[in-house]
């Protein structure tokens, strides 16, 4: 078995993998438009993450408090006779951070943005909110 192992060849070259496990590459184009995505969406998670840094006591967690936002729960409630889609936030284990967190909905909700395809204007709370 020791023989075996040493004889196993450490490295294998591209070219001599099996054709149906070569991995296939982005042409370049799709490539550039993945770093383009990838760009807009760097650049909005900075332009929100200098938001938060004005109310926050440790401003260098901004961005680690939007990665908690970006994969927390989240009501999405659509309102044609409104025109509004709402997307409700869940609360944070600790006061701190929804306060924050709200600071940061009542910024986005003065942007008036409509959500792209639609007539409807997004709407941002924290659940327990009942008031805009």
């Amino acid at each position: 078995m020791k023989e075996k192992k040493k004889s196993t060849p450490k490295y294998i070259s591209f070219m001599d993998l099996p054709p149906d496990e070569q991995f296939t590459q982005f042409s370049p184009t799709k490539k550039q438009m993945i770093d383009t995505i990838k760009m807009i969406a760097y650049r909005a998670e900075t332009a929100m993450a200098d938001l938060l840094k004005d109310s926050m006591s440790k401003p260098d967690e901004a961005r680690v408090l939007l990665r908690d936002l970006f994969t927390m729960e989240a009501d999405i409630l659509p309102d044609e006779t409104e025109q509004t889609l709402t997307v409700q936030l869940h609360r944070f284990t600790n006061p701190a951070s929804d306060k924050i967190v709200q600071s940061l909905t009542n910024h986005l909700n003065l942007s008036k943005t409509i959500y792209p395809g639609t007539n409807l204007k997004m709407f941002f709370k924290m659940v327990s909110n009942d008031n805009p």
